[in-house]
């Protein structure tokens, strides 16, 4: 951890005697037109190169100093900006080429750690929605705790497991197509912060729920059950 910490220390202090992140910066935003949602874009691939490989405290230096800042540039809360770039240069973790914890993960299951890489990024497809969420709707973030904030962060996570089976497929049984389209859209929809957007998104799923568990009662029992 020592030595990680003494690398990002070199890089932050590169970057910070030669203007380097403040160029970066600039650069993403004149990329974009300053056009948040395309900054949020570059910077999320920009966080995720500049994660690679990196343990979490070193991972967050690098990201913080070189990332966030053009963000900020762009009027959005120092607490998101900073959060959106660390988010996704821990997700790098999970992201091919490098995903070192699915390498890891595909070493101990003796598979094909690219595809292990590529299945994890398929079942986390979630992960790479909130931290957007986190830029538009700063409540997520618990500024200001209170009843509004449970509410959203409760609408956030069942979002997240609609949008997760949505991409597996799966949830208490398999889901056709239009199915998975209805896990989908509820679960965007339930991720948005808004009144009007969670009850559409808690109907969309709680209409799956139903359905499947109709499928799952129709089922007749296997010979000798």
């Amino acid at each position: 951890m020592a030595v990680a910490c003494a690398g990002a220390g070199i890089i932050v202090g590169t970057v910070t005697l030669t203007g380097l992140g403040l160029k970066l910066a600039t650069g993403l935003v004149d990329l974009s037109g300053g056009n948040l949602l395309l900054t949020l874009m570059f910077t999320m691939v920009t966080s995720i190169i500049l994660g690679m490989g990196a343990p979490t405290t070193a991972n967050y230096i690098i990201t913080s100093t070189i990332a966030a800042p053009a963000l900020m540039k762009l009027g959005v809360i120092p607490l998101a900006a900073h959060l959106f770039a660390f988010y996704f240069g821990i997700v790098a973790d999970i992201t091919p080429p490098v995903a070192l914890a699915a390498f890891a993960g595909a070493g101990i299951a003796k598979a094909d750690p690219f595809k292990t890489g590529v299945n994890a990024t398929k079942l986390a497809i979630a992960a790479f929605l909130v931290p957007y969420f986190f830029v538009y709707s700063p409540d997520l973030l618990m500024i200001n705790p209170g009843l509004h904030t449970v509410r959203i962060a409760v609408a956030a996570l069942v979002g997240m497991i609609g949008v997760g089976a949505a991409v597996a497929g799966w949830f208490r049984t398999y889901s056709p197509w239009w199915e998975r389209i209805l896990f989908l859209v509820g679960g965007l929809l339930l991720i948005e912060p808004k009144l009007v957007t969670d009850l559409i998104g808690a109907a969309l799923l709680g209409l799956c729920w139903v359905t499947q568990t109709i499928r799952l009662r129709s089922r007749k029992p296997a010979v000798g059950a």
